[in-house]
């Protein structure tokens, strides 16, 4: 599995946490870098909603200090369903309800072992389809 990557400087951190516990993914991190130099969480986003458009994965994480910046910032591009997720629970039916595509998370909010619990319930669950795509739909 492949996976789109993305952080301001306030969720380098638990970017970082989370590529170590899912090892196993295949990551493309557009930034930021470096934790210690400012990076506007725009431009990380359009980096990672781009990738996702053409083709490169069918999936993202965005991660911001509130999570609601890059979430905001994503769910501007056509067939990007971007979700701010603090749960598992949450995460879970972001995806199978929603469609989330892109999952957006709040580092100042969100501890490690919650993140990457958030994380796991979001790849394990699957998009259940009809009447919540009939509502995608309406939305594109």
């Amino acid at each position: 599995m492949k996976i789109i990557i993305g952080s301001d400087h306030r969720g380098y951190a638990l970017k970082e946490q989370l590529k170590e516990a899912f090892s196993q993914i295949e990551w493309v991190d557009v930034g930021t870098t470096n934790g210690d130099d400012r990076a506007d969480y725009p431009v990380v986003t359009k980096s990672v909603c781009k990738k996702i458009l053409e083709g490169e994965s069918d999936r993202g994480i965005l991660i911001c200090g509130s999570g609601i910046g890059v979430s905001i910032a994503a769910n501007r591009f056509p067939k990007i369903y971007a979700a701010l997720c603090w749960s598992p629970e949450v995460a879970t039916v972001a995806r199978e309800h929603d469609g989330a595509n892109v999952l957006a998370l709040p580092a100042d909010f969100l501890d490690g072992d919650r993140a990457v619990a958030t994380v796991q319930a979001w790849l394990d669950a699957l998009f259940a389809g009809g009447r919540y795509q009939k509502r995608l739909d309406m939305i594109d």
